[in-house]
């Protein structure tokens, strides 16, 4: 992957780059003639890279998109390589990040220390002979975000986004869905061994011998189970109004006695007289079992938790079992290097921290005024297109474009980074820095409860490669990480970049007007700016989206899950058609002129269809399609693609073509 504008950086620095240099048009190798475009253009396009690349042993994918993180992962590891060698003045940014990073290099140290790190908690686990100690452990170990079946938040109020209210939301097993621990196919049978077996070895390897081990892993797994059978599924998890649910800590003390909400919610040091409980039959549930389950039970599930939430930051035993995990859930067959994980593990600990690091060296301000120039076009070119719309009523479209020139933009990183003071980094001793970095960021969470919403704040790191959309801020989020090729090229002509990040921006700008986004007024409040007819017309559209992309298959019989991926599958197809839009708004768009045999409008696609070549392991394929809300790579392109009439024209895409939709059935809802 390229950087950015490095040749004009180079220049600059010598003090000789007085005129910006001529865009050029990044030529798409990879492309399979064989194939006819409107048969699969995700094919036609990606094909023979698709056919020819190997997915490496330490991943369990490779491409664009978020296998993208995994290269970055590499540039993190060359700066803090870097950073740890060098002389830092203690508590600086490059001490912390450097010392943070070199702790966890340091792998010596760490097997050498075995599990003696965790072995307070156990022991404090083996102290615990009632509810109220039980929970007193509970919540003590939440505030270093060591979990098990609590999950305690602090965000913005629905229906006040403007203040900052506790929440609660449904957690407790171990395995990614509650759907796993009822299904019987056998993919899903593997993967609950699997489960077994790792739960075994974490037993194992803190004392249990073979048999207890094995009775105990079976025993977390039936707690796991019964908490399981009352979460929620992923598609009634998307239904905003039926996840809002704020009550009077009193009113919950009465309605789950047996947790304890006052003494709770004072140990997690939470000062609140009411909360927002998510999901209330998880918690109605872990009230019930509270008292069903012996102590004794509870204290064998409480250090699963534990030894598995610390796994990956002890010695090398510990490790491996949880990689082997990770191989049966996501086929990925060789671990990662040692500095891309610790390359990682600083980034989601001090992500701030060692984000200005890469921000100063890979994000330049020309490049941040581009991508400002891009979401500005995109955002015009959405009004028009809301003016167009046949099905939306004058009132309606007049809320909904209040709505969207009310959206925050960022881009790059933050105007203000999070201060990491708090944080302890010894060069020595990397699991007790993990622990000091997840105190320091529990406390960081818990200052905004009862108070106002900070609107700078970021909820990923600079370095990320991923956007997104914040609905209760009404915000877009594109950090610097997703700002590089193929998604955006500040030296790349028009067509390159609005078929790739423009794309990605009428992405991020119409989640704030999908089947959830919608739900949410210009201040991000829940609260209904539509009409009644309006509202039926859009629910009507939106049922289209479930029904089309229910029928794309993945693995042969794998079916994309429509309702799950609804409101993603709606942002594909509008941001294309927005970006396009925008494209067409701009000089090269309104040209004819072939470059590298392709028009402008052709150039367009072939970049839509790039920014998703993405091959995956079949394992994380399965993974992918039964928790992910966004479809398939494969789907993101030619799902959105048939029902966007300029790329028929651009493609001469035909009746009997595998991608051709009739006009009067292809989708448009914004």
């Amino acid at each position: 992957m390229k950087n950015f504008i490095i040749l004009c950086v180079v220049i600059l620095s010598l003090g000789a780059c007085t005129n910006p240099p001529e865009k050029k048009f990044a030529n798409i190798k990879g492309i399979d003639s064989s194939i006819r475009p409107g048969d699969n253009f995700f094919k036609y396009v990606n094909g023979k890279w698709y056919d020819s690349i190997q997915i490496p042993n330490t991943q369990a994918g490779v491409g664009a998109y978020m296998f993208m993180n995994y290269p970055q992962r590499i540039r993190l590891q060359s700066i803090l390589d870097s950073v740890s060698k060098s002389n830092n003045i203690a508590g600086s940014i490059g001490q912390k990040v450097g010392d943070f990073y070199a702790s966890g290099m340091d792998t010596i140290t760490i097997n050498k220390r075995g599990y003696n790190p965790i072995k307070p908690i156990l022991d404090k686990i083996e102290t615990i002979n009632d509810i109220n100690s039980l929970l007193t452990f509970v919540a003590n170990q939440y505030k270093v975000f060591n979990t098990s079946m609590i999950f305690f938040g602090v965000s913005p109020d629905n229906k006040n986004s403007s203040m900052n209210i506790a929440h609660l939301y449904q957690t407790g097993i171990g395995l990614p869905d509650r759907d796993y621990y009822f299904k019987s196919d056998s993919s899903t049978v593997t993967i609950q061994e699997a489960y077994k077996k790792y739960l075994a070895s974490l037993f194992e390897l803190t004392g249990s011998n073979a048999k207890d081990a094995k009775k105990e892993a079976n025993l977390v797994y039936s707690i796991d189970k019964q908490l399981a059978a009352s979460h929620k599924t992923r598609v009634e998890l998307r239904d905003v109004k039926a996840n809002y649910n704020k009550i009077s800590v009193r009113d919950l003390e009465k309605r789950q006695p047996n947790i304890g909400w006052s003494n709770l919610l004072d140990n997690l040091g939470a000062q609140t007289d009411s909360i927002d409980v998510g999901q209330p039959a998880y918690y109605d549930k872990l009230n019930e079992l509270l008292k069903s389950i012996p102590i004794q039970d509870w204290k064998v599930y409480l250090k699963a938790n534990s030894i598995s939430n610390y796994a990956t930051d002890l010695s090398n035993s510990f490790v491996d079992a949880a990689f082997e995990f990770t191989k049966a859930l996501s086929g990925q067959a060789v671990q990662k290097s040692r500095g891309e994980k610790m390359a990682n593990a600083v980034d989601n600990f001090l992500g701030e921290a060692l984000g200005q690091l890469y921000v100063k060296k890979y994000f330049s301000e020309d490049a941040k005024k581009r991508m400002l120039e891009l979401v500005n076009n995109v955002q015009k070119a959405y009004a028009v297109r809301i003016d167009k719309l046949e099905w939306m009523s004058d009132s309606t479209k007049q809320k909904a474009k209040e709505k969207l020139f009310a959206i925050t933009k960022k881009i790059g990183y933050p105007d203000t980074w999070k201060d990491y003071n708090a944080v302890h980094v010894a060069r020595t001793t990397y699991f007790e820095n993990v622990v000091s970095a997840s105190a320091a960021a529990y406390q960081r969470k818990l200052r905004k409860l009862g108070k106002p919403v900070d609107k700078t704040e970021w909820f990923t790191t600079p370095s990320t490669v991923t956007a997104y959309n914040n609905p209760s801020a009404n915000e877009i989020v594109f950090p610097a990480g997703i700002l590089q090729a193929p998604y955006f090229d500040n030296l790349a002509d028009d067509a390159l970049n609005y078929g790739g990040i423009g794309m990605v921006i009428g992405h991020e700008i119409t989640h704030t007007f999908d089947d959830q986004g919608a739900q949410y007024d210009k201040n991000g409040n829940v609260k209904n700016w539509w009409t009644t007819d309006d509202y039926i017309k859009f629910k009507s559209r939106i049922q289209q989206v479930i029904d089309l992309y229910s029928t794309f298959t993945v693995l042969d019989s794998l079916h994309v899950k429509g309702a799950m991926t609804v409101g993603e599958n709606t942002a594909d197809i509008a941001g294309i058609a927005v970006a396009y839009d925008a494209f067409k708004m701009t000089q090269e768009g309104q040209d004819s002129a072939k470059i590298g045999g392709f028009t402008p409008d052709q150039r367009f696609f072939l970049s839509v269809a790039k920014i998703w070549r993405v091959k995956m392991k079949d394992e994380y394929l399965r993974l992918w399609i039964n928790n992910n809300p966004h479809s398939p790579p494969i789907w993101r392109v030619n799902g959105p693609l048939m029902n966007t009439s300029p790329f028929y024209k651009a493609f001469s895409v035909e009746p009997g073509d595998n991608m051709f939709l009739p006009e009067k059935d292809r989708i448009t809802i914004w």
